[in-house]
């Protein structure tokens, strides 16, 4: 395996443990990535820390600082934040099982792969693999990663058992901040008619190879194009909002388009895994 484990350490069910490690199971987006330059020079840029009043600073000059209020600020040494720090006890202990329907969509966050690290830990990590896929539950449990505990949701995949970090509930925003200012109106039903229609003539499986990301795509033409002595403009064009005076035209107009541009059913291959279904926001 090339990659390196994000996490070494142990899965515990009760009194069953095996060694496990946590992969990252994605790679981060976008990975055209700019330097900056002079504009004459084309030399890279340095960052150099600045103090307003004394000019440019050391680095061991440099404090972590808290703001309590605008320009008030209560300063942290490094030694104070590692004090505070959680130790790890390298142990990812199963502490309860959930129905995943239970865990709002909000709060799933980072995907992780789970193997036993080592032969030895084949068996126990298939006991409890397994045992966890006749449940059909999710499990939680903690880990400190980075200094930090995170709460862990798990679920067999395959071979193996797949993990997401959860987020806290502070780090999720209420909904109703955002969604009590819309009106409680009802859309007309002739139109919800006709837009069920256009979802029907739009369904299909969902295959992520389809969907790829156009604006990369788009930065990746133009820095070819600059490195052979070309060059040209990145555009996009931006959709046209709809009058709701022409609502009911742009759906019927919508709908005979569908038709003939509806996804083909895909070929018949292996059932991809079913993600569990999980609780609409709100």
């Amino acid at each position: 395996m090339a990659a390196r484990p994000t996490w070494q350490g142990h899965l515990r069910l009760s009194l069953v443990t095996c060694p496990v490690a946590l992969y990252t199971a994605t790679s981060p987006g976008g990975d055209v990535h700019f330097n900056m330059l002079h504009k004459k020079t084309h030399n890279r840029i340095r960052m150099i820390p600045t103090d307003p009043d004394l000019g440019p600073v050391e680095r061991a000059d440099i404090v972590k600082g808290y703001e309590l209020s605008k320009d008030h600020y209560v300063v942290i040494t490094q030694e104070e934040i590692d004090e505070v720090r959680l130790e790890s006890t390298r142990t990812i202990d199963i502490e309860r099982f959930v129905d995943a329907a239970d865990i709002d969509r909000l709060y799933w966050d980072n995907p992780y792969y789970l193997v036993p690290d080592g032969k030895l830990a084949l068996d126990a990590f298939s006991v409890i693999r397994d045992a966890m896929g006749h449940t059909d539950k999710i499990a939680l449990g903690r880990v400190v990663m980075h200094t930090r505990e995170r709460l862990l949701a798990l679920e067999p995949r395959d071979n193996g058992i797949i993990c997401w970090s959860l987020r806290t509930k502070e780090e999720v925003r209420k909904p109703q901040s955002y969604f009590d200012d819309i009106p409680d109106r009802k859309a007309d039903p002739q139109m919800i008619a006709i837009a069920e229609k256009i979802i029907d003539q739009l369904e299909g499986p969902f295959d992520p190879s389809e969907f790829n990301d156009r604006y990369e795509d788009a930065l990746r033409k133009l820095i070819k194009s600059k490195e052979t002595g070309g060059g040209r403009k990145v555009t996009v064009e931006e959709p046209q909002d709809t009058n709701v005076v022409d609502l009911m035209e742009a759906l019927r107009k919508s709908l005979g388009k569908g038709a003939g541009s509806a996804r083909k059913p895909a070929a018949k291959a292996k059932p991809a895994h079913k993600a569990p279904a999980r609780k609409k926001a709100g």
